[in-house]
C-alpha cells in the first residue's frame, strides 16, 4: 500500500536537456524550468550534448541552432537517427529557411528568438503530453491498430510498420501529423486544420512548415509503395490521405 500510495501521489518528473553556449541563457532557463517541475540538464556544445545523452536519455532536448563545432540542425539529424526523444529547435530571428530545415532533420518543434519562456514551457508540455500517449499507464486499454494499404499504425506504441513488418522511425510530430490523416482518411484536410489537429491551436495561420512535415512523412510512406500516391496535395486547399483505414 505505501509503494502504491508513492507512486499515485509522486508522479515522475520529466526531465529535458538544455543545448545553446549562451551560459546566461542556459541558467535562466534551467531556473525556470526547474521552478516549473521538471528535471533539467545543460550542455553547451555536441560533446556535451552526446555525454549527456550516453549517461541518462532526456524525455526533451531543447537545441539552439547555433551552437559552436556542430551545429544544431546536425545535431538533430544525428539525435533523429538514434534516439526517440523529442526535439524543440531554438532558431535566430524566426527565419524561415532555419525553421524548414530543422523540421526536415526531424525536429518536433520550433521557437524563434527571442521568446518568452512561458511560450517555451506551453511548447516542451505540448510536445511531452503527445509523446507521453504512447507511454500507457497500468491498467490502460491499449488502444487499436489502424491499418491502410497494408500498412499499421499502433496508437499504444506509436509505431509505424510497413507491409513488410519493417518499422518505420517517426518523429512525434510525423506520428502525430500520421494520426490526423489515418483519422480523417479520403477528406480533404486545409493547412489550418492539420496545424491545428496536429499541434493544437497558437500556430500562426500563414505557417507553412506543416507542408515540410508531410513532405517526410510522404517520403516516408512513398518509398516503396510502387507508385501509390499516399498523400495526395490540392493545390491551394491542403492535402488528402487517399488510402481506406480499418480499426483492429
Amino acid at each position: 500500500m505505501e509503494a502504491f500510495t508513492y507512486l499515485k501521489w509522486n508522479a515522475p518528473v520529466s526531465s529535458l536537456l538544455i543545448v545553446d553556449d549562451d551560459l546566461e541563457v542556459l541558467a535562466l532557463l534551467k531556473k525556470f524550468f526547474v521552478q516549473h517541475g521538471y528535471s533539467v540538464e545543460v550542455a553547451t556544445d555536441g560533446t556535451s550534448l552526446w555525454a549527456a545523452m550516453a549517461l541518462q536519455p532526456p524525455d526533451l532536448i531543447i537545441l539552439d541552432l547555433m551552437l559552436p563545432g556542430e551545429n544544431g540542425l546536425m545535431l538533430c539529424q544525428r539525435l533523429r537517427q538514434q534516439y526517440p526523444t523529442p526535439v524543440i529547435m531554438l532558431t535566430a530571428m524566426g527565419e524561415l529557411s532555419d525553421r524548414v530545415v530543422g523540421l526536415e532533420m526531424g525536429a518536433d518543434d520550433y521557437l524563434s528568438k527571442p521568446f518568452d519562456a512561458r511560450e517555451l514551457l506551453a511548447r516542451v508540455r505540448a510536445v511531452l503530453r503527445r509523446a507521453g500517449q504512447g507511454q500507457p499507464s497500468v491498467g490502460q486499454v491499449p488502444r487499436p491498430l489502424m491499418k491502410f494499404a497494408g500498412w499499421q499504425l499502433d496508437l499504444t506504441r506509436r509505431e509505424l510498420r510497413s507491409p513488410d513488418q519493417v518499422m518505420i522511425p517517426l518523429s512525434a510530430g510525423e506520428f502525430d501529423l500520421l494520426l490526423v490523416f489515418v483519422e480523417h482518411p479520403q477528406r480533404i484536410l486545409t493547412r489550418e486544420l492539420l496545424l491545428d489537429l496536429a499541434r493544437g491551436a497558437g500556430h500562426d495561420a500563414f505557417d507553412r512548415s506543416i507542408d515540410v512535415q508531410v513532405s517526410r512523412l510522404r517520403r516516408k510512406l512513398e518509398f516503396d509503395s510502387k507508385g501509390v500516391e499516399m498523400i495526395r496535395t490540392v493545390r491551394n486547399v491542403g492535402y488528402l490521405f487517399t488510402p481506406g483505414v480499418t480499426c483492429q
